[in-house]
């Protein structure tokens, strides 16, 4: 959590919403703790948890549907409970996605693609994440280069990789 909440704070300057970017990405994994776990899926638990306590509604919804959460829980048969919170579509939506799916489990940086393939190297090929990753591979890259293009834009460089 902590290297995805770096890295959002280093491209944040990219974006007219820098600091929701940096909050969410903190925030985005929240529903892993276990007193918070009801549905046994980590965004929606998330995005509930904030919502309860009264956090905006962009916050909860970017919790809710990062790192295209929404494709999962459609294989989970809870998607109609993600889809109660919007999806912004826009360039800081993009940058949560890319700052999750550009840092590893132990806070390395990895490029997309290495991300890609630890997480269905760590839960298998044929396991429900492994066929989420199949469906939802295409959003998940496309919004890591947008992102990119959009920090480099802005003259913020590309980090090290390795």
């Amino acid at each position: 959590m902590q290297a995805v909440a770096a890295e959002a704070r280093r491209i944040a300057p990219a974006l007219d919403d820098g600091e929701l970017l940096v909050t969410a990405a903190v925030l985005h994994d929240i529903g892993y703790a276990p007193t918070l776990a009801t549905t046994m899926f980590h965004p929606l638990d998330g995005a509930r948890f904030l919502q309860a306590l009264g956090m905006p509604t962009r916050l909860c919804a970017l919790v809710a549907r990062h790192s295209c959460a929404l494709k999962e829980a459609e294989l989970r048969d809870c998607g109609a409970d993600v889809a109660e919170f919007p999806d912004e579509e826009t360039p800081v939506r993009d940058a949560l996605w890319y700052c999750d799916m550009v840092t590893g489990p132990d806070g390395q940086r990895l490029t997309v693609d290495d991300r890609l393939a630890e997480i269905r190297n760590r839960y298998g090929p044929e396991s429900l994440v492994g066929r989420f990753l199949d469906v939802a591979q295409p959003e998940l890259v496309a919004a890591v280069e947008r992102t990119i293009g959009r920090y480099t834009a802005a003259g913020i460089p590309q980090p090290k990789y390795g």
